[in-house]
């Protein structure tokens, strides 16, 4: 029995810190942005490269003198990068995770779809009712977007979708991901350059680019990569609806408070994530 529920509770708790890393993305996009401690295109520089450097020094002292990634991917994880960060110079909170997450789903599903992966009707209810606790988590904060905040942020969702789409089967996720960063890299430079006048940037900007760029992205999509080897397409996509219930758990811990519609949307959320997770293809 144990040894079964070994590799399951690995799964959950490296489950967990993805989707924590990727809630702490958003916040720490958001603070550096909102507060005008950093501009956006500065902002995705620095997350990119500071990813990038601690890849490459995670696999060199690793031994190893090669990275993995292609061209595709890289070009997946800058559009995504650059994209979600000048998105939300115009978007609120909830608009943002609804054009995210919708988009994210749309695009994992379509090709968990192309692959010959089929909803079981459990499956089906479980994604109703995680997109259904979403809509009620994030509705008072839900506003007309702007034309080109909306496109941007549905871009990201789906170039992020494709990036996850390419990892999976990923034999070594650290040599992939720290080639992917490196690859990135260039192509957010370049397109940063038209901004190079209006960049500006604090301590507190530069540390939420280190943190954003070195852990939670860094790392975390190394364990994402590792992550989705296990599950199917439908599930890695759903799982992601997590992430926004983690992001609003966490600003109750920094003193917000707890709702009766935070802890209903989450039970409904992670429930419904339950139903499509458990549910053995």
């Amino acid at each position: 029995m144990l040894s079964r529920l070994a590799p399951r509770l690995r799964l959950i708790v490296l489950t967990t810190f993805v989707m924590t890393g990727f809630a702490a993305n958003s916040v720490l996009c958001r603070l550096a942005l909102r507060g005008d401690h950093m501009d956006p295109a500065g902002f995705t520089s620095l997350r990119i490269a500071s990813g990038a450097l601690s890849l490459w020094l995670l696999v060199s002292l690793g031994g190893k003198k090669r990275v993995g990634g292609d061209w595709g991917s890289a070009l997946a994880l800058a559009a995504y990068a650059i994209t979600f960060s000048f998105a939300y110079v115009s978007l609120t909170v909830g608009t943002g995770a609804l054009l995210a997450f919708g988009a994210v789903q749309a695009s994992m599903l379509i090709g968990g779809l192309l692959a010959g992966e089929r909803l079981k009707p459990v499956q089906t209810a479980g994604l109703i009712l995680a997109l259904g606790g979403l809509v009620y988590l994030v509705l008072p904060g839900v506003a007309a977007p702007t034309p080109l905040g909306a496109t941007l942020m549905l871009a990201a969702g789906v170039a992020w979708g494709v990036y996850s789409l390419r990892g999976r089967g990923v034999n070594a996720p650290a040599l992939a991901t720290a080639g992917n960063f490196l690859r990135a890299l260039p192509l957010v430079v370049a397109v940063s350059l038209p901004f190079l006048r209006e960049m500006h940037a604090d301590a507190m900007g530069v540390a939420y680019a280190i943190v954003s760029g070195a852990v939670t992205s860094g790392l975390g999509y190394v364990i994402w990569y590792a992550v989705m080897r296990e599950l199917s397409v439908t599930q890695a996509a759903v799982v992601q609806l997590s992430a926004p219930v983690i992001a609003a758990l966490g600003g109750v811990l920094l003193g917000e408070a707890l709702t009766l519609r935070l802890v209903l949307a989450s039970v409904a959320i992670l429930g419904g994530i339950a139903c499509v997770v458990t549910s053995r293809r």
